[in-house]
């Protein structure tokens, strides 16, 4: 239901890494998301505006933005927990260029996660019988505690580190190699553990947390990146089994 006494003032980015911000008023709505905002002024304002979603609900990731400075999912961002004095502020995601509007390149992103080896890669055939992982076991305990990332960049784009060093792989690349260096069907620990060491790997992380803050899943890739760099200080064969 609208409150025909009110409306957003919301301030969208307009085109690429020079572009500006517009300003739309947008009837305020009961139960109102920053999507459902970003939805009306395309459909009804501009229909120039480019952004992206998928699901609508939490399960893509994929409408991630901006939101007055903080990196969020629109779909499951709340207008009324986020507005201040009645404003929006919605930008593209940081540290990933921008294409048009509130649309980022992703490749770089998800480039890190190949550099970070972030693929499994195991050492059975089809002939062989399935492989027992113990839930109960350590190893799959602490990839548990990952394992849910669906890549949407929050955590990247909230991590001042990449804004610093560009080159640095970032949370999500390194909770991903973590969860597979504790996968113990994987046959390439080793070699992602080297992988992730280094000024541009886990090292260069300097653990403000930002990434764990913000995460929408609740993951902590602080804690992963944490590990990574045991393994790579201790030798990677340290706490495999």
């Amino acid at each position: 239901m609208a409150d025909k006494n009110s409306s957003l003032r919301v301030s969208i980015w307009r085109g690429k890494d020079q572009g500006r911000f517009a300003s739309y008023d947008v009837p305020k709505l009961e139960s109102q998301t920053v999507l459902d905002v970003v939805s009306y002024v395309q459909r009804q304002l501009d229909p120039s505006l480019s952004y992206r979603y998928a699901c609508r609900v939490g399960m893509c990731g994929s409408c991630a933005m901006t939101v007055n400075g903080v990196a969020r999912w629109t779909c499951r961002t709340h207008v009324a927990k986020v507005a201040r004095d009645g404003a929006l502020e919605i930008a593209p995601l940081s540290n990933l260029p921008v294409i048009k509007d509130l649309v980022t390149d992703m490749r770089e992103f998800f480039d890190k996660w190949a550099r970070a080896m972030g693929r499994f890669q195991g050492g059975r055939t089809r002939s062989d019988a399935f492989a027992r992982v113990d839930p109960a076991s350590r190893e799959r305990r602490a990839a548990d505690a990952g394992i849910e990332c669906i890549g949407c960049g929050v955590c990247y784009a909230s991590c001042d580190v990449v804004g610093w060093r560009p080159e640095f792989l970032g949370p999500a690349a390194l909770n991903r190699a973590w969860t597979l260096v504790n996968d113990v069907r994987d046959v390439q620990r080793d070699e992602r553990v080297r992988a992730t060491s280094g000024d541009r790997g886990c090292h260069a992380c300097h653990t403000q947390g930002s990434c764990t803050l913000r995460c929408p899943k609740s993951i902590a890739p602080t804690a992963g990146i944490a590990g990574l760099k045991r393994l790579a200080l201790g030798g990677s064969s340290v706490g495999r089994r």
